[in-house]
């Protein structure tokens, strides 16, 4: 199978086996995460789901609900009321633990916000995005007020990290998020501690948000929520990691 029909039956498998009627669904960015959401626009329109509502993570998953016909709200609407049954997202890297990079496409914060919103949480990917070490390979998202560029750069080399502002593809000047931010991507030549890393990002003047994703999740609840990944392989295979 090639790599796009990998995540068409990927995102399609978590939502035909997740998603309830009457659920509250927070739906992730990205090339796995559309296909769930479209998968949901057809259940919907067949009849085999009903009275679901749904957060959007990005300007990218809203035009597609719109199409679709997904009642679309947001994480303070009085439908809603701050809480989530499930999310289903994407993700750029997944390690042994669960513990993701996420933010490739540029809506982390929101992301996050509803991630930590959920009582359950998915995420869908392709086997290309298992790796044994986060933030080597593919880097680690930080949004930062613009006018932090700096000052968050260098505490960030000063952490070990290598930065790099993100630049825009088909516009001049750097990438600015949803929330009018900008982009640093990081790496690391040695395997950082991402559990850590998260909390320690966060804690740098300006930084918005980062990428890493580690949990704990839904930190109210008597319980903590750990991911359910779905992984799509070239075979065909879709296993489940929890």
């Amino acid at each position: 199978m090639d790599q796009n029909a990998i995540k068409e039956m990927t995102g399609r498998e978590a939502a035909e086996s997740l998603v309830k009627s009457g659920m509250k669904l927070g739906l992730g960015t990205g090339s796995t995460a559309i296909h769930s959401v479209r998968h949901l626009g057809l259940l919907l329109k067949e009849g085999k789901l009903k009275d679901i509502i749904v957060v959007s993570t990005s300007f990218q998953t809203s035009i597609e609900c719109e199409k679709l016909g997904i009642p679309l709200f947001t994480m303070n609407s009085k439908e809603i009321e701050g809480k989530l049954d499930m999310t289903i997202d994407g993700a750029d890297e997944i390690d042994p633990q669960n513990r993701l990079i996420k933010g490739g496409g540029g809506a982390l914060l929101l992301e996050k916000i509803v991630a930590y919103a959920s009582s359950s949480y998915a995420i869908v990917a392709d086997e290309s995005k298992l790796v044994t070490h986060l933030g080597i390979k593919f880097p680690v998202p930080v949004e930062v007020i613009p006018e932090a560029r700096i000052t968050v750069t260098r505490t960030l080399e000063e952490l070990g990290a290598e930065v790099i502002l993100r630049e825009a593809v088909r516009k001049a000047g750097p990438v600015i998020t949803e929330h009018g931010n900008l982009l640093l991507d990081i790496r690391f030549k040695i395997p950082p501690d991402p559990s850590q890393l998260e909390l320690e990002f966060n804690r740098i003047p300006g930084v918005v948000e980062n990428g890493f994703f580690t949990g704990p999740w839904n930190r109210n609840s008597e319980r903590i929520v750990v991911p359910k990944v779905f992984i799509g392989h070239a075979d065909g295979a879709v296993t489940v990691r929890s």
